[in-house]
């Protein structure tokens, strides 16, 4: 049995358009399918506007589609009863993209990473402190840590703290919403590096919700490409990517820039244009 498996999904958002008595009806996912094995990561690429945000919601429970299912180890969480629900909530955990909105700014990265433990976890304080410092050390942090707020961070420290926050009950997957595209290329390298770790040691499941290609092929084990609310193509390889003769698929090849600028074709910066 699949980790995670989506099946048919289907959800619209409605809006009244000034002078206008009907309603307009805005497709945002159209029959999505798709499963997600324990251990493995899939990546979920797709532009701005193609739906990624609103299925990691449907993911997360937090949008309930009009149609089709979502199960989490079998268990459809739109149905489940409270006590079921409460057990997918921790075994389902989320990173997003902008650190800073994701946190309380009046709680120490000590109180933030607590938070999942004192909702599910019977610790003493003394214990929970250790597993917290345990977190921190995890994520390339340490002790010294612990009292500080999230303006005392950078951004790449305080989405590392998102992380210990979301591994702290050994969840089952972590929905990874664009939770590296807004840091630059060597916090984005380590970040990417420390989830795959991750992703080893503690035999976590990833759904990596991103635009980037190549940090999508750094860290996924199977690839989804989504467009306009479509799951159009899914590759269990780079190979298989990067020989689909799929035009949305095309575009994205052709978007990615060379290492060093003098190997970016005239082609390729008309195509970013």
């Amino acid at each position: 049995m699949s980790l995670l498996q989506v099946k048919e999904v289907n959800h619209s958002y409605h809006s009244k358009k000034i002078f206008s008595w009907r309603n307009q009806s805005n497709k945002a996912l159209t029959d999505i399918s798709f499963s997600i094995e324990e251990g493995t990561c899939l990546g979920l690429l797709g532009t701005s506007g193609a739906g990624k945000s609103t299925l990691g919601k449907v993911i997360l429970g937090i949008q309930q589609p009009q149609e089709g299912q979502v199960l989490f180890q079998g268990v459809d969480i739109y149905r489940a009863d409270k006590h079921t629900q409460q057990k997918i909530r921790r075994d389902l955990q989320v990173v997003f993209q902008d650190s800073y909105s994701s946190v309380n700014p009046r709680m120490t990265a000590e109180r933030i990473i607590s938070e999942p433990l004192e909702n599910y976890e019977k610790l003493t304080r003394v214990e929970q402190r250790r597993r917290v410092i345990e977190l921190l050390e995890r994520v390339g942090l340490s002790e010294n840590d612990l009292k500080k707020y999230p303006h005392q961070f950078s951004g790449g420290q305080l989405q590392r703290i998102s992380i210990a926050r979301a591994i702290a009950l050994k969840p089952k997957l972590i929905v990874l919403d664009e939770s590296v595209s807004s840091l630059d290329m060597v916090t984005q390298s380590f970040i990417l590096e420390l989830l795959s770790e991750l992703k080893d040691d503690f035999g976590l499941s990833y759904l990596f919700i991103t635009h980037d290609i190549k940090a999508a092929f750094s860290i996924s084990d199977h690839i989804g490409v989504l467009e306009k609310g479509e799951l159009i193509e899914l590759y269990d390889s780079k190979d298989q990517f990067f020989s689909s003769k799929h035009p949305i698929v095309a575009r994205m090849r052709d978007s990615i820039l060379a290492e060093h600028p003098r190997f970016r074709s005239l082609t390729t910066r008309t195509n970013m244009v």
